[in-house]
């Protein structure tokens, strides 16, 4: 947090996410732009539904995310130009995947939340015999043709949704039963899940391993006082 910001009785959480220049086909600057912008807000407001903000009154929590590795919005093929896709694809998939590091995060930071938030990724492609499907976690650079995309951020034990991110062309559900907004964000829904499987078995071996550590140094505090009770010296005058 800036030194200037004024005080608070509340949580204050800030979230930032920055690509790395190398991240993308297009060289990214060392200042964050638009679309960087828009991913720490999208993140920011997933999160807020995710913390219990009273047990962190007067506090200030800031998430700040490099991606190391991004994708790109549409098919690349075996040429120089995208065809195919729509703006922001790629972004669905690395906001998912902040969602989902950032609830780590919080969790390995002992921050008290309602459940570990996944994100999850859906969308829309092109299917056999010019059908449509739906795919969880789509790479947009592997699809010629992408019709729509949403990523959600998912509470699974509370069975709520914190975010929700639709892109492209969605039919009504008479017109295309499953294709349209109910079933993808149905079917991002099932991604994130998936993802708060692994989220759950990540976090519980951090837990071990600190109730570990926190084990073996309260054994050697006992130790070293055992030790200097032995060596203490009855004084008589």
């Amino acid at each position: 947090m800036a030194r200037t910001t004024s005080f608070s009785p509340n949580l204050q959480l800030t979230a930032h996410v920055k690509f790395a220049p190398f991240a993308a086909r297009q060289r990214r600057g060392y200042i964050r732009d638009t679309a960087e912008r828009d991913l720490g807000i999208h993140l920011e407001t997933a999160l807020k539904g995710a913390i219990i903000p009273d047990r962190w009154a007067k506090s200030a929590i800031e998430i700040i995310i490099t991606v190391l590795e991004g994708e790109e919005d549409s098919w690349i093929g075996n040429g120089q130009n995208s065809k195919g896709g729509f703006d922001g694809a790629g972004m669905m998939n690395v906001l998912a995947g902040c969602l989902t590091v950032a609830s780590a995060a919080l969790a390995d930071a002992r921050i008290d939340c309602l459940d570990l938030l996944a994100g999850g990724v859906a969308a829309v492609v092109p299917g056999p015999n010019q059908t449509r499907t739906k795919l969880l976690d789509p790479c947009p650079t592997e699809h010629e043709d992408l019709t729509s995309i949403c990523v959600v951020g998912y509470l699974p034990a509370r069975d709520e949704i914190t975010e929700l991110w639709v892109k492209g062309d969605l039919p009504a559900e008479a017109d295309a039963p499953g294709l349209g907004l109910d079933g993808l964000v149905e079917a991002a829904v099932n991604a994130a899940k998936g993802v708060q499987g692994i989220l759950q078995e990540a976090v519980k071996e951090s837990a071990e391993q600190w109730i570990q550590k926190l084990a073996s140094s309260q054994a050697t505090k006992t130790t070293a006082t055992s030790t200097n009770a032995t060596q203490d010296v009855e004084m008589k005058v």
